[in-house]
């Protein structure tokens, strides 16, 4: 038998059949006691019986001595079950007085006073009349067993019902004693991956208070160095957006002033290497701030016009190469709009960089909110896919970018509890990469999107 993992379960087992084989073992001590009384009982009542026979039996014998002592059966009144039957014998064993019923073979020779057992009854001898006159009381022990067979089955109807409640009783005390564990327990399991609060432990159990300590404490040392991290990722990015921007007008400058066609070229290069790392200063941003959790909001809100933006805003750009698929009506998510406009423009940023130049993309949203973006090109092989999503992980292309662009998708996915997908090749098709992001739907059900 394999014990259940749970430990209200392993609890409510446990203690349960300990009550079970308590009330079990109680019982049977109970029987064998008073099967025990039940024997002194009856052999009380036949010792009784005998004592009250005997005398009676006596005088009977005594007004017949005159014309002769002769066999004589008792009549009954009416039909009966007989559970003790007596024999009245002289001294040499003849039957003098036989009840209802008596089988003179039931009744062994007169050996003395007291009690006997045969294979099939128990059996107390008296004698009277200095041993002249004795008799026999004989009782079937097949009925001290039924007997006692209906007082145990009737004691275990007693109990059966108690038994249950008892077990019923050990589970729900259990599972109340349990609330707060299962409380601390729900707590962690509906903890999102940017979630680093402290969990509630309220009215917990001395053994789990302890664990429930050492966890918070463990969660808000990595808050405090998750934040140190995103802090200088943030912080460094935008001290460099100054200088970069400075930089940048003044290489636009040089180059609208310079004459020499050698000095022209070399200013145009260092353009687009600081155009690159104003992308890459702006990209650091977006990561620091997928990963810095707070991507929810407590209203849910219509994200389709914000998708309409980004792609209205990207489109002009990308000679009208986006085709947009929305939904009749709204879309409400309470996936924080910056963080969803983020999302997206990366997803077709992505797109647009990386797919055929000459085909349209497809963006679809739907009412689930479930994004997808599609675009043609060469498929992806499975381990190229697999780290995609890695910072500054790039596939076999030619194009520009800074590699952090899917990681930022996949960091703001997992902040909200949803999950970014990579397929390509795209189903039926030889090439073509797909990028869904895609809501579970344990989380869709506790409102993150709704």
């Amino acid at each position: 038998m394999r014990a259940p993992r749970s430990l209200q379960w392993r609890l409510s087992l446990w203690l349960g059949m300990g009550i079970a084989l308590l009330w079990l073992a109680t019982a049977l001590v109970t029987i064998r006691n008073l099967r025990h009384e039940l024997d002194i009982v009856f052999d009380s009542a036949l010792e009784e019986t005998a004592q009250r026979i005997l005398p009676l039996a006596v005088l009977d014998i005594i007004g017949r001595e005159d014309e002769g002592v002769t066999s004589q059966k008792i009549a009954t009144l009416r039909t009966h079950d007989e559970y003790f039957t007596y024999v009245v014998r002289d001294d040499k064993g003849n039957v003098l007085l036989r009840s209802h019923g008596a089988d003179d073979a039931n009744f062994p020779p007169y050996s003395g006073m007291g009690f006997v057992n045969s294979p099939t009854h128990r059996i107390y001898f008296d004698a009277a009349l200095q041993g002249t006159v004795t008799i026999a009381v004989a009782e079937p022990l097949a009925h001290r067993r039924a007997v006692g067979n209906q007082t145990f089955f009737g004691l275990m109807l007693a109990f059966g019902p108690l038994v249950v409640l008892s077990l019923l009783g050990v589970w729900l005390i259990v599972r109340v004693s349990m609330a707060p564990v299962r409380a601390f327990r729900t707590g962690i399991e509906q903890r999102g991956g940017g979630d680093l609060t402290p969990l509630p432990a309220v009215e917990l159990p001395s053994e789990i208070e302890p664990v429930a300590e050492a966890l918070n404490n463990l969660l808000d040392r990595l808050r405090r160095v998750l934040e140190a991290e995103r802090s200088f990722t943030a912080s460094s990015a935008h001290e460099l957006r100054t200088p970069v921007a400075a930089a940048l007008a003044q290489t636009q400058r040089l180059i609208s002033e310079s004459t020499d066609p050698s000095t022209l070229e070399r200013a145009t290069q260092i353009e687009t290497a600081l155009r690159r790392l104003a992308r890459l200063s702006e990209k650091l941003m977006h990561l620091a701030r997928a990963e810095g959790g707070r991507l929810q909001v407590e209203q849910a809100a219509d994200i389709a016009p914000v998708l309409r933006m980004v792609t209205k805003e990207m489109a002009k750009d990308a000679a009208d190469r986006i085709e947009l698929c929305l939904p009749l009506g709204p879309v409400l998510s309470r996936i924080d709009p910056d963080a969803f406009a983020i999302l997206s423009r990366n997803l077709i940023e992505n797109a647009l960089k990386h797919g055929a130049h000459d085909d349209a993309i497809h963006v679809g949203l739907s009412e689930e909110g479930v994004l997808v973006v599609t675009n043609a090109g060469s498929a992806v092989t499975p381990e190229t896919l697999a780290r995609l999503t890695r910072p500054f992980e790039r596939g076999d292309t030619r194009a520009s970018g800074s590699g952090l662009g899917l990681a930022i998708a996949k960091a703001i996915a997992s902040g909200v509890g949803g999950a970014l997908t990579l397929t390509s090749p795209l189903p039926g098709q030889t090439g073509g990469f797909e990028a869904k992001f895609d809501p579970s739907p344990d989380d869709f059900r506790k409102g993150v999107f709704s």
